[in-house]
């Protein structure tokens, strides 16, 4: 069996808070299909609301993302999102 190793790149990415939702369509623009209405939650505190699913355009298909999941741009201009624990095992900030 042969092994293998990631090649290094640059990406970029952003963390979806919940809360950063026009950062993320602009990020993202015509990729974004939409959020989870039916699981929106309010926080009074500080009058938001907050969904806790989005919907992303992949080239896999429609994909979901949970709010603390990344957003990648690929290499190609793909957008595809990404759990926190794996993102952080295997990125490092560059800048």
């Amino acid at each position: 069996m042969a092994k293998y190793r990631k090649k290094p790149l640059e990406i970029e990415a952003i963390q979806w808070t919940g809360f950063n939702d026009q950062e993320i369509e602009n990020f993202i623009g015509e990729n974004l299909i939409g959020y989870g209405d039916n699981l929106v939650m309010y926080y009074p505190k500080s009058n938001q609301y907050r969904s806790k699913l989005m919907y992303i355009q992949t080239l896999e298909g429609m994909m979901t993302a949970s709010v603390d999941d990344y957003i990648i741009k690929g290499i190609k201009g793909e957008f595809y999102p990404c759990k926190p624990k794996i993102f952080e095992e295997t990125y490092d900030l560059v800048s």
